[in-house]
């Protein structure tokens, strides 16, 4: 047997079993997808939207074992949400961490695809960091692209490295070849911990849009950094707006951590930013000027 086969199979043999079927039922129908055991109380990690709407869920195990479960909490803007099964469950999948991953990286996939439990795939780790818009509004950062087949049933279901860990939950079909994960990180960590805890996830909130922006040569000198993120827009009553920021000035920090995209704006708009003070500093007419914002949590929904 060829190694690339004994690494799948080894694959499939640690994480399948822990690989739950999902059968969601709604007031307008029923849908499914995949959830993976993460700790030995019963706890599973599945995709938000596999289970938005839901009034019922059933798991079923590759053992033939099936138990209702309950929903602990989802968070729309991570797409990740966490089911309590009300009986037992297989040993959990282990977590990995995909901050480790490398591009060419074999990879497996887990799931349920179109209704076929128990499914396995194998591909590649075709890229790292990309960004996936949910349907909330919010970007979720540094998502896994593989080309491992995924198919309509494999959300939630676990995305795992040769050595059996569980790097990602599969989370979009963007195309023939091309699948999406979130990742397994420090993010996702915390992310799981606050739906064990208490169900959600709190986030702070400015009201800005923006895009990165390249500064020019001689601002880049003043300020010590070649970008920031130049602000569109501001929405009216917000605590960016009442803290006097406009459309046109460029964020370089903010609570003394810099600001070169809105990907790093919004890593800082966590739960301990609510209602807290914090200095942003932005570049605005050729000059330097500190704005005082206090972010509101934000509400989604």
């Amino acid at each position: 047997m060829d190694a690339y086969s004994a690494a799948v199979i080894r694959v499939a043999e640690t994480v399948l079993p822990s690989v739950a079927s999902v059968a969601v039922r709604t007031r307008q129908g029923g849908g499914a997808g995949s959830a993976s055991v993460i700790t030995d109380d019963g706890l599973l990690l599945t995709s938000a939207h596999v289970v938005a709407g839901a009034v019922a869920v059933e798991l079923a195990f590759s053992d033939g074992t099936t138990t209702p479960a309950d929903i602990v909490g989802a968070d729309v803007l991570s797409d990740l949400a966490l089911l309590r099964a009300r009986g037992g469950t297989p040993h959990p999948v282990t977590l990995g961490d995909a901050a480790r991953l490398k591009v060419g990286q074999l990879v497996v996939a887990l799931g349920n695809p179109r209704g076929f439990a128990g499914s396995v795939t194998a591909g590649i780790v075709s890229a790292l960091g990309r960004s996936l818009p949910t349907s909330a509004g919010r970007v979720i950062d540094e998502v896994i692209q593989t080309d491992a087949a995924l198919n309509p049933g494999n959300s939630g279901g676990a995305l795992a490295d040769s050595s059996g860990r569980m790097i990602g939950v599969n989370t979009a079909v963007a195309g023939v070849g091309l699948g999406l994960a979130v990742p397994i990180n420090a993010t996702t960590r915390a992310i799981i911990d606050a739906l064990r805890t208490s169900g959600r996830v709190r986030r702070a909130w400015l009201g800005v849009a923006g895009a990165k922006v390249a500064l020019s040569p001689d601002a880049a000198t003043k300020v010590g950094s070649p970008n920031g993120l130049q602000i569109v827009s501001v929405i009216a009553g917000s605590p960016a707006a009442e803290a006097g920021a406009r459309p046109g000035d460029i964020v370089l920090s903010i609570d003394g951590t810099p600001v070169f995209d809105p990907t790093g704006l919004q890593r800082r708009m966590i739960e301990d930013a609510i209602g807290r003070r914090m200095e942003m500093t932005v570049w605005r007419n050729g000059a330097l000027v500190d704005v005082v914002v206090e972010p509101q949590e934000l509400r989604v929904g």
